[in-house]
């Protein structure tokens, strides 16, 4: 039934993917900003990945080619694909800390030693600790939340690639 109504509607397939990766951004940001977790440099690259895995579906969900949604669930997958590397990497180093764990500054003590031209670039670099555990759902970090959703949106993104490349109508 599920598969059926991929092959129907890929293209609002493509926009709740879409749609819920804006959802996991908002609530990162709200982690950040109402909780007051600092985001690591590795949270900031999922979170980059995020957004681009958002604005890739939004955009592959506009077209009505079938060739372009290909093209597009290929970089989506990609994209997706390093997503859950990065995220399957800092999990790790949560697992496994090392023994000096160097993700970054902290936001004030780069707008003091620098010039702000320099300390810019830096704040998106992240501050918090890569190997911290600030906070977890069902024992699970947000590293690992963040892993389960990439591989979501990549065993979503192959199904769509396979049943679109064999299908002969434009959808």
């Amino acid at each position: 039934m599920l598969l059926n109504w991929m092959d129907r509607a890929p293209r609002r397939v493509l926009l709740l993917i879409s749609v819920g990766c804006l959802a996991l951004l908002g609530f990162g940001l709200y982690l950040q900003h109402v909780v007051g977790l600092e985001p690591c440099p590795m949270c900031i690259v999922q979170r980059y990945a995020l957004l681009l895995v958002a604005i890739i579906a939004g955009l592959t969900a506009l077209s009505g080619k079938k060739g372009m949604q290909i093209f597009g669930i290929v970089l989506l997958l990609l994209v997706a694909g390093f997503g859950a590397f990065v995220a399957a990497r800092q999990s790790w180093l949560q697992w496994y800390p090392p023994e000096v764990a160097t993700c970054g500054r902290d936001l004030y003590g780069m707008i003091e030693t620098f010039p702000l031209k320099r300390a810019i670039p830096m704040i998106f670099k992240g501050g918090g600790d890569c190997t911290a555990i600030d906070w977890t759902f069902l024992g699970g970090s947000i590293a690992n939340w963040s892993f389960v959703c990439f591989v979501a949106i990549v065993v979503v993104g192959l199904t769509l690639l396979v049943r679109r490349a064999g299908t002969r109508s434009r959808y």
